[in-house]
């Protein structure tokens, strides 16, 4: 006969052996959850820019290199804790900035921009640090405000993420430039910005048009003209859009299958394994495979928003809130762009792109939300 008392002792050791691997994970300064659906989505995107490359292995070989290295950044940024990043935030927005003028002086030109900074070993393109110091710079401001900030706070928000802006936009990268924008309005968003002072800023931004068209170089235009009428340039500005929209359009419910995609292996798909692999991934995977990637994406951007609703203190909920909104912003303009969307951007696929530096540092800015999320006070979970 059974013991009445063993269904006790299995739900304890049970509870006992779950709560000592969450400790292991904790001291580790790990979230598993959000681990687990970044190695999935990474995989994913090893798995497409095999047949973007042309079944390049090297190719593969190098961006799993990067996303090592990427992997382990984003460990060291877990073991900082928040009150760390709270500390060095102005002075990494300081070196930020400065590296960004030293562009001017110094900067490589490649294709006409002006946006890297050749440190011998490998290139560096000090615009990616801004995509971490905006958000860490503005929620240390805003933790000791009174929130939904006042005109003044907000006036403030915005001057101090302006610069970084227009020196971005300045290389020129507008793409880059764009996701700077949104981390701070990200921040103010997140700070509880009234929906009328939002859409009081987007018609502001509609009227301001006209202006900023006059500040465009004429290869934005171009990009801006060929959005509004692809068919306006068919060989020249609009054949990217073209060729991606029949890339995804051809591969239809089930895709032509893994390594059978025509236009990028016949190269009637341009950078196909860097802005445009989406499109490789819906030709050959079709709308499951799509479907899938999102699913992905949209994973890790819940974990973290959970994450950042759990947060402590307001500047770890801004900071983690905003850095959640840039991924998740970055992969729906890329997604956009690539399907006609939205005007063409040059903005990578977060993750999945081939790429080095914005690898780099979206994996550290996962690293930061892991430290919020495992250095809470233990009487929190």
């Amino acid at each position: 006969m059974n013991n009445p008392y063993d269904h006790l002792k299995y739900s304890y050791e049970s509870r006992l052996k779950r709560k000592i691997t969450q400790w292991k994970w904790r001291a580790l300064h790990i979230d598993p959850p959000l681990l687990a659906l970044l190695l999935l989505l990474t995989t994913m995107g090893l798995f497409i820019l095999f047949s973007a490359s042309n079944g390049d292995i090297a190719m593969v070989i190098k961006q799993s290199l990067r996303l090592l290295l990427a992997f382990i950044v984003m460990l060291i940024f877990a073991q900082i804790p928040p009150k760390r990043y709270y500390q060095w935030a102005p002075w990494v927005f300081a070196l930020g900035i400065l590296l960004l003028f030293s562009l001017i002086l110094f900067g490589r030109i490649d294709k006409g921009a002006q946006r890297w900074l050749d440190l011998g070993l490998f290139n560096f393109q000090p615009s990616e640090i801004m995509k971490l110091a905006v958000p860490m710079l503005l929620a240390r401001y805003l933790d000791d405000k009174q929130l939904p900030p006042s005109w003044t706070i907000l006036i403030i928000t915005c001057l101090l993420f302006i610069p970084p802006v227009l020196l971005t936009a300045n290389q020129p990268d507008l793409g880059t430039a764009v996701l700077i924008a949104i981390s701070g309005l990200a921040i103010l968003l997140l700070a509880g910005l009234s929906w009328r002072l939002i859409l009081s800023f987007c018609a502001l931004g509609s009227l301001s048009m006209p202006i900023f068209w006059h500040f465009l170089h004429t290869y934005q235009k171009e990009r801006v003209l060929t959005f509004l009428n692809p068919d306006r340039d068919p060989l020249g500005s609009g054949y990217h859009i073209i060729q991606s929209k029949i890339a995804i359009g051809s591969g239809g419910l089930f895709g032509k299958g893994w390594l059978e995609g025509t236009q990028s292996h016949l190269q009637f798909l341009p950078a196909h394994a860097t802005d445009f692999i989406f499109a490789v991934n819906g030709e050959e995977l079709g709308w499951l495979g799509c479907a899938l990637l999102l699913a992905f994406f949209l994973g890790v951007f819940a974990r973290c928003l959970f994450i950042s609703s759990q947060a402590q203190d307001t500047f770890s909920r801004l900071l983690a809130g905003s850095l959640s909104l840039i991924f998740i912003i970055s992969a729906f303009i890329n997604i956009g762009m690539v399907a006609g969307i939205l005007p063409v951007v040059g903005i990578p696929l977060p993750l999945v792109s081939y790429g080095g530096s914005s690898l780099v540092t979206t994996l550290a800015g996962f690293g930061i939300i892991m430290s919020i999320h495992t250095h809470r006070k233990l009487w929190s979970s």
